[in-house]
């Protein structure tokens, strides 16, 4: 019953937060239609495109997501369910949630660029290209980790690979219909939703793999892990160098109802199973693989609470797309507390457990939180099975989103650092156009995801993700 009093004391968190704390900050920034945003002013077709707000909403809450909802909570898990709760929860509201939306506001107001550029007021040229420098430094780290991560969901699923590969058909259609043919989104996507479900039945009947032994490439032998590898390279290449409605935008919305309707299955199992918390509200201060509840707790669960991965989203791919600033409270406020309520769904499949059974299972974090959805729609009728492949496969939509996003934000920070400044204060087009700037980024984290070394250098950017973006 402690379950469903969680999950409830969140929801309505939240949504006192978005109704009554979000409009003051809407006050306070003075957001208003009469401001022209940069999709309008820059309008380009490639980066700078107006986006009604539900369409917009998917692709920023799936970019933002990724694995870090999921995993966070329930390694932190290790220290009691209250503390981990409590920090989403305030962290949403007070600090994630208007990190996330003055973040936006601040790209819009400041005609689409980055966070950097607002860093060059207080801090000057040197400043700007240090931070840009960091970014880039942790998205190529980014995209190396998420590939693998992806890579290897592929080659242990093919049936995810399957479904995700006819998920980018229908990103492309999606697409053409509303962009080109200029047909009514919502019919389009109503339409689209039958499809999605077909596209996963049909990838899980007609799996893509590779052989076992891999294959063998200008003599040379390449795993199965390494040819996704590529592949997933090559689309990164693509979805970055592609104008944003093409493939980027609309897979990542189509995407989100998938990781919608896993939040949607994990809350309704949650209300009818009503499940026991059976770890302790709190453990212990010191936990001997992540230290100290303090600070530890505040850098395990970043995503979820606040995280400056979210602050180059919002003022890289984001802000180039709001058609109106009104639909910031929704996009940039709103998505942060989507993410909130997915993390506490994800603390819930790690509290259900016994202290043994945690130990025993904490070091595959994605099979906890795999095995807790089935287990919540068993009692709605779901075989284990198909719960258990339903959330892997999102989990997959989910690296794959932050995947294709990161790449593109890599090449506005690439391209930002590489600008010439104009005697007016404003910066030009870079010597690197987007092809350039698209092939150096993706080279530099292949090269990085190839030589095995990602995983060693990837908890510096755990301890650096919360706070380092934000100005």
């Amino acid at each position: 019953m402690m379950s469903v009093l969680l999950l409830l004391v969140a929801v309505v968190a939240f949504f006192f937060a978005h109704s009554r704390f979000a409009p003051r900050l809407e006050r306070l920034t003075d957001v208003h239609t009469r401001h022209i945003t940069p999709a309008h002013s820059l309008r380009d077709n490639i980066d700078f495109v107006p986006t009604p707000a539900p369409i917009l909403l998917g692709h920023h809450f799936s970019s933002i997501a990724g694995a870090g909802p999921i995993v966070g909570p329930i390694l932190a898990a290790a220290y009691g369910w209250g503390p981990v709760a409590l920090w989403i929860i305030v962290g949403a509201i007070f600090i994630g949630g208007t990190h996330d939306f003055m973040a936006l506001l601040a790209s819009v107001r400041h005609h689409g660029r980055s966070i950097g550029e607002v860093i060059q007021l207080s801090l000057g040229s040197l400043g700007r290209v240090l931070f840009l420098l960091f970014c880039w430094s942790a998205l190529t780290l980014v995209i190396a980790i998420f590939a693998q991560f992806a890579a290897q969901t592929f080659v242990q699923s093919p049936g995810a690979a399957s479904a995700s590969i006819l998920y980018l058909v229908l990103a492309l259609a999606f697409g053409l219909l509303v962009y080109r043919f200029r047909l009514p989104f919502t019919r389009v996507t109503i339409a689209f939703l039958p499809l999605l479900a077909l596209s996963i039945w049909l990838g899980f009947r007609f799996p893509v793999s590779f052989p076992p032994s891999g294959l063998s490439l200008f003599h040379l032998s390449l795993s199965p892990q390494t040819l996704w590898l590529l592949i997933l390279a090559a689309y990164i290449c693509v979805a970055s160098i592609a104008p944003v409605w093409v493939l980027l935008q609309p897979r990542d919305y189509l995407s989100a109802f998938l990781l919608y309707a896993l939040m949607i299955a994990g809350v309704l199992g949650i209300l009818v199973a009503r499940p026991a918390l059976r770890l302790p509200i709190i453990t212990s201060w010191n936990q001997p693989q992540l230290g100290s509840l303090f600070p530890a707790l505040f850098v395990t669960v970043a995503c979820g609470a606040v995280s400056g991965f979210h602050s180059l989203v919002a003022s890289g791919t984001t802000a180039k797309q709001l058609n109106n600033e009104k639909d910031a409270r929704i996009i940039g406020y709103g998505a942060m507390l989507i993410e909130a309520i997915l993390a506490i769904v994800a603390l819930i499949t790690a509290a259900v457990l016994s202290q043994n059974d945690y130990a025993h299972l904490v070091k595959n974090p994605i099979a906890i939180f795999a095995r807790g959805i089935a287990s919540f729609l068993l009692t709605i009728g779901v075989p284990a099975h198909h719960g258990n492949t339903f959330a892997e496969l999102a989990v997959s939509a989910f690296v794959l989103t932050t995947l294709d996003t990161a790449t593109r934000l890599s090449r506005f920070c690439l391209q930002e650092i590489c600008a010439r400044r104009h005697p007016d204060g404003s910066l030009r087009a870079s010597f690197l156009d987007r092809y350039s700037a698209t092939f150096l980024c993706t080279a530099a984290a292949l090269a990085l995801a190839l030589s095995g070394e990602a995983f060693v250098i990837w908890p510096v950017f755990g301890a650096s993700n919360p706070v380092s973006y934000t100005h």
